[in-house]
């Protein structure tokens, strides 16, 4: 984990720096891009720190040796299903919501259910029918 902080708090100061340096070249007349940069800063700020927490109460990795060897953090990193369509119709309703930002509120409307009944699906996918633990 300290590798991902340590970027995060790169891009903080790095972000932090151009947001400095567009409101001055601006003349700070233009406030978007400025306060685009400094949220965007706050953003890997929130990151970086929730990063290094975690860091703190896990302890070292493998990946945070130096000398450390591909074979130390081989193994399993999770169950990943197979066959699952869930993620499909989950990114298609997902689609059809944001789709329904830009052209009308009927179509988020439309797609939230269907967003909905695809994010139950896939959670809960393996606690019925032939797949049940």
């Amino acid at each position: 984990m300290k590798v991902e902080y340590k970027l995060f708090t790169i891009l903080f100061v790095f972000c932090v720096g151009v947001g400095i340096w567009y409101g001055i070249w601006t003349e700070w007349k233009e406030p978007v891009g400025a306060v685009g940069l400094f949220l965007t800063a706050g953003l890997c700020a929130m990151i970086g720190g929730f990063l290094a927490w975690t860091a703190r109460k896990l302890g070292p990795r493998p990946d945070d040796d130096p000398n450390g060897l591909i074979s130390d953090i081989e193994g399993d990193y999770g169950f990943f299903s197979p066959y699952s369509w869930w993620p499909l119709f989950l990114g298609l309703s997902g689609a059809i919501v944001f789709l329904g930002l830009a052209v009308g509120w009927w179509l988020v409307i439309l797609g939230m259910p269907l967003l909905a009944i695809s994010a139950v699906g896939w959670v809960f996918e393996y606690f019925r029918g032939e797949n049940a633990i």
